[in-house]
């Protein structure tokens, strides 16, 4: 399978590259949003690609957009990608790309936590807390919580780590009623998707969610959903309370990466073997034939 590391359209204005998406204007309403094979772990783009691994985020995004659809609007356009862009474009664009409506962004990420793990039980270890929610005493590593938590992020810079902050903090930076709007829409969501991913024998521990303002205010789903970057995807199947179950993610690079004593997690990134990158690329193609019963679409 061919990787794309970078996308080089040339017949729409670029608007920029994040981590792992590549952005471009369709008109002053739209974008097109491209999901190369680049990865991230620890705020830092790895040097090569995932080959797929694109294509699954996005082919799993649309699967849980269109399953999601009655809860919230989202981004998509219904606009062909292959519609937007040149003839020797459309190769760049196939399977790994949406027209989506332009937003403008919400600065501050709904994260969604099912289970206790990764940083909420680093935090809860600490203070017996997520975030500023007191948890009552003895939760274990991975244990499901009582009810889904609702801890906020601070978006970062490209390249920095988001902030976690508290409810309180999230009214103050963009209002107490959409701040509402976003928690509770956001349990509603991981609620919806943690019910249906149980029944393809996979717990989704935590995600985060991002939305969008219309021009007419109307809040939308956006970005990726529910993808194995944005989420924490378990099998059941192998799931026990007390440790760090393994998950569909890039889990390979990061294990890979801790063990390198003389990398500091800052760039520049060191290499990946190539049993990383092909472990690593066999478990994304997993999670999206686990999820929505169907293999990859090259």
């Amino acid at each position: 399978m061919n990787a794309l590391y970078q996308s080089s359209i040339t017949s729409l204005p670029l608007l920029g590259h994040g981590k792992v998406r590549d952005n471009y204007a369709v008109g002053d309403d739209k974008i097109l949003i491209v999901t190369t094979d680049r990865l991230s772990a620890f705020d830092v783009v790895m040097n090569e690609p995932i080959p797929g691994k694109g294509m699954v985020l996005n082919q799993m995004s649309d699967f849980w957009f269109e399953k999601l659809g009655h809860i919230v609007p989202n981004h998509l356009t219904g606009v062909a990608p292959e519609s937007v862009v040149s003839a020797d474009e459309v190769d760049q664009v196939k399977g790994r790309a949406v027209v989506a409506k332009r937003l403008k962004p919400i600065m501050v990420e709904a994260v969604v936590r099912g289970y206790i793990i990764g940083s909420g039980w680093k935090d809860y270890q600490a203070t017996g807390a997520i975030c500023g929610i007191t948890l009552p005493e003895g939760l274990q590593q991975a244990e499901k919580l009582p009810e889904p938590l609702f801890t906020p992020a601070a978006k970062a810079d490209l390249g920095e780590h988001d902030e976690n902050i508290s409810f309180a903090d999230m009214e103050s930076r963009i209002g107490a009623d959409l701040a509402a709007r976003m928690r509770d829409v956001s349990i509603k969501l991981y609620t919806a998707a943690a019910e249906y991913a149980a029944t393809r024998g996979i717990i989704i521990a935590d995600t985060k969610f991002e939305f969008g303002l219309d021009d007419d205010g109307v809040m939308h789903l956006m970005d990726e959903v529910l993808t194995a970057d944005s989420s924490r995807f378990w099998p059941a199947d192998s799931y026990a309370v007390g440790i760090s179950p393994p998950s569909f993610d890039k889990q390979f690079v990061r294990d890979y990466l801790e063990t390198l004593t003389d990398w500091g997690k800052t760039a520049p990134a060191p290499a990946l073997p190539a049993d990383v990158i092909e472990k690593t690329q066999a478990k994304y193609f997993e999670a999206i034939e686990r999820l929505t019963g169907a293999k990859l679409k090259a």
